[in-house]
């Protein structure tokens, strides 16, 4: 008698499947499209600029969340929330999980904002550029181009809040890491991933263009408003 398998989407609460859906749907024309058109065709209407950037656009705020920039990028975020979402979703219910996630998502990049508009500040004195200012110094226009043209996908942030949720709510629950081959408590799961992007938005790589501003600005969200909601 063949034995009986459950799938191992039987347990997906709403939201988490509906929000899984999304993002690999979102995800289909970075395989069916050439690297250089998902950039100019997806990338660019639907990734989150600085919002002085002539590329912005108000959607942005949410579209950008659900496109990601390669496999890797799309796994890891997928799979965390395939994992701790469940049992998020479970504990404070779908109305307030979704809620978390987009307030999280939102909440990343408009901290992302808050930080660029500092540096530009700092560059040029001012918080947005205006067309009658001339700028000639080839480091500061370096500096502005990387913030005005160049946009942030992702779920990053709202996972980031979602595991930062996850774990005020089970800080002892033991949890397995990709590279770690031993259970670890969630709370230092998270605090390990925390600091980890404390110390990559400090002292960024030559190559890294990963927000890990955004990725901060997700899991204080997180923080935020399961302190709001008194979940213990």
């Amino acid at each position: 008698m063949p034995q009986y398998r459950q799938s191992p989407f039987a347990n997906l609460t709403p939201v988490v499947k509906y929000l899984l859906l999304a993002n690999f749907i979102c995800f289909l024309p970075f395989i069916v499209l050439s690297p250089e058109g998902y950039q100019r065709i997806v990338i660019y209407h639907v990734g989150a600029f600085y919002f002085n950037s002539p590329f912005f656009k108000p959607w942005q705020v949410i579209t950008y969340m659900f496109f990601h920039g390669g496999w890797a990028h799309i796994l890891f975020n997928m799979l965390s929330l395939f994992f701790i979402g469940p049992i998020l979703e479970y504990a404070i219910g779908s109305k307030r999980f979704f809620n978390l996630y987009f307030i999280c998502g939102i909440g990343a990049i408009a901290f992302q904002w808050l930080v660029q508009a500092f540096e530009v500040h700092h560059l040029i004195g001012s918080f947005v550029l205006s067309n009658d200012m001339q700028i000639t110094d080839p480091l500061v226009m370096q500096k502005l181009e990387s913030i005005y043209a160049v946009p942030i996908v992702g779920a990053s942030g709202a996972i980031f809040g979602v595991m930062v949720a996850f774990g005020m709510l089970y800080p002892d629950l033991e949890m397995m890491m990709f590279f770690i081959p031993v259970p670890i408590k969630a709370k230092y799961f998270v605090i390990f991933y925390v600091a980890v992007e404390i110390y990559s938005a400090i002292s960024p790589g030559p190559d890294d263009h990963i927000a890990h501003l955004a990725h901060l600005g997700g899991a204080l969200l997180g923080f935020i408003m399961i302190k709001i909601w008194r979940y213990r």
